[in-house]
This record gives structure tokens, C-alpha cells and sequence, in this order.
């Protein structure tokens, strides 16, 4: 009875194994891959003068505003 199961369990792990390593050729006309180029599909343009400036603006903010909330409730006055 273990015998059996164990002998299935390892049948349909070489299944899984192999399904998962599929691949399949991308469409060149299929909408998921862009034509235009990399960095077309993006809604900024990092080529810019000051995208650098704006990145880290954005992720200093970003990382930045918990660990600063969190100081700024940890000071305030009690009543």
C-alpha cells in the first residue's frame, strides 16, 4: 500500500517536472511583445535629463515615509 503511493507520488512529481520546463516560441504579432523596442511599455520615459533625480525622489519617499511616521508618532506628547 505505501509501496504503491510512493511510486505515484514519484510518477506525478516527473510529470509536474516536466510540464513546468515548456516553453513555447513568443508571436511577433501578439500584443504582449513590443515591437517599438525596450522601454515602450513603460508610462515614464527614463531617458530623460532628470529621471535620476525623480527615481530617488520617489523612492526615498516611498521607503522613507513608514520609518518617518513611525519617529514622528513615537515623539509626539502624550495628554
Amino acid at each position: 500500500m505505501i509501496a504503491a503511493s510512493a511510486a505515484r507520488a514519484r510518477l506525478a512529481n516527473a510529470f509536474v517536472t516536466r510540464r513546468a520546463f515548456s516553453t513555447t516560441r513568443a508571436q511577433l504579432a501578439s500584443p504582449y511583445h513590443y515591437a517599438e523596442g525596450p522601454r515602450s511599455n513603460i508610462p515614464f520615459n527614463p531617458k530623460t535629463k532628470y529621471f535620476f533625480f525623480r527615481y530617488w525622489a520617489f523612492m526615498i519617499t516611498g521607503f522613507g515615509a513608514p520609518f518617518a511616521i513611525a519617529v514622528w508618532q513615537n515623539y509626539k506628547t502624550r495628554p
